[in-house]
């Protein structure tokens, strides 16, 4: 019988990372580490975006003046 995993390799590593937090400031740490992952890694996308030329001043300044909010009633 084949067995399914839930779960890929990196959210059994976080869970086990998870497992030995003690207390809340561990807990704090962990997450702004998480983030400060992403953030880079965020960073680092937009470096290629620019890079490529597929971003660049005009299509920023085109955002600015682009309202994305759901009109509601």
């Amino acid at each position: 019988m084949k067995t399914t995993t839930v779960f890929n390799p990196a959210q059994l590593e976080l869970l086990d990372v998870m497992a030995s937090i003690t207390s809340n400031e561990e807990l704090m740490a962990l997450k702004h580490a998480i983030s400060e992952f992403f953030a880079r890694r965020a960073d680092e996308e937009m470096e290629k975006l620019w890079q490529s030329g597929q971003w660049n001043e005009k299509k920023l300044a085109e955002l600015r003046n682009t309202h994305l909010r759901t009109l509601y009633k």
